[in-house]
């Protein structure tokens, strides 16, 4: 309430509740006239204080999601102050003339910014040397003249996602570029103004300098704090990344011994002498040594030295078979010589 208390008082010593003759009056600024005086109708400050913080709230949200506001103030008494303003918060602004089609023909816009910047360079790196003195002096002026209107918007490469208006009679045709393409409006509304033109209205004494002012840097103050927000949520993330970079490090150096015991290395896996592996030497597998393979060795198995179907099976159908061998003679239980069997 304090608070709110010393920005109603320094509203009210700026300025910033004097509007406009009654005769000037717009009916829809009804609701924020607080009463009539001399002939001239005074503003509500406490609905200029709710309007200024929703206004300061919007747009600080907006700055900090990342996207750009543009000042626009063409009046000689604003020029200055939102000028300041704006490049103090490093956003776009427009304090000289609007041109018609700077958000709707925004494409050509841009070409004029170009061909700015690129004459620019040129004057910069020395390539106009060669021409003539007159040619240069010609390219300097249509730089100066474009830089004059177009070197608020230099480093604009999209449209704004919102536009700040001190003056919304004065800047109707932005007002009108602006909602014809959607895009969010803040603006200083007198009691000659229609509020409703406008998304987030502040009701305000437009013409004297020290309103505009206060009013231009409580906006310019909340864009900044959006902006300083954005900027520690972003070192907040780098840091997040760089520990779980650290900690993933870690549980690779230390979990890379247990991967490599059960990995396919003798004695475990499928390589040679695996514990139930397919390589040669498994305990259970099909290579050379297998406990029960298909292969030379195997006890069970159906090759050499196995108790399969092959020479030297302990119980197989070949000479050498223990028991039951149906081919050949010697076997200890085959048809032939020998052969327990038929």
């Amino acid at each position: 309430m304090e608070n709110n208390t010393s920005l109603q008082q320094q509203l009210l010593e700026a300025g910033v509740h004097f509007g406009h003759l009654k005769k000037k009056w717009n009916p829809k600024m009804l609701p924020y006239i607080f009463a009539e005086k001399k002939g001239i109708h005074i503003i509500d400050l406490n609905k200029t204080v709710e309007g200024l913080q929703d206004a300061a709230a919007a747009l600080k949200s907006i700055a900090k999601s990342g996207k750009k506001i543009m000042f626009v103030a063409t009046k000689k008494q604003a020029k200055e102050i939102v000028a300041e303003a704006a490049k103090r918060v490093n956003m776009p602004f427009v304090t000289e003339r609007w041109l018609g089609g700077m958000l709707t023909n925004f494409a050509t816009i841009r070409k004029s910014v170009k061909k700015m910047q690129s004459i620019e360079k040129m004057l910069a790196d020395g390539t106009l040397d060669s021409i003539t003195k007159k040619e240069r002096l010609t390219l300097t002026r249509d730089k100066e003249k474009m830089e004059k209107v177009l070197g608020g918007i230099a480093q604009l490469a999209r449209v704004p996602a919102a536009l700040f208006l001190v003056d919304i009679s004065h800047e109707h045709i932005a007002l009108a570029e602006a909602r014809r393409l959607g895009i969010s409006t803040f603006g200083m509304v007198d009691t000659n103004s229609d509020p409703t033109k406008v998304d987030f209205a502040v009701p305000a004494n437009d013409d004297a300098t020290k309103s505009i002012a206060i009013i231009t840097n409580y906006i310019a103050a909340a864009i900044a704090e959006g902006l300083a927000e954005r900027a520690n949520e972003k070192t907040d993330d780098v840091v997040e990344e760089e520990e779980a970079d650290n900690q993933a490090m870690k549980f690779e150096l230390e979990g890379g011994d247990d991967r490599g015991e059960r990995g396919r290395k003798p004695g475990g896996g499928r390589g040679p002498g695996g514990g139930g592996g397919r390589g040669p030497g498994s305990g259970g597998g099909r290579g050379p040594g297998g406990g029960g393979g298909n292969r030379p060795g195997g006890g069970g198995g159906n090759r050499p030295g196995g108790g399969g179907n092959r020479p030297g099976g302990g119980g197989g159908n070949r000479p050498g078979g223990g028991g039951g061998g149906q081919r050949r003679p010697a076997g200890s239980g085959g048809p032939r010589p020998g052969g327990g069997g038929r």
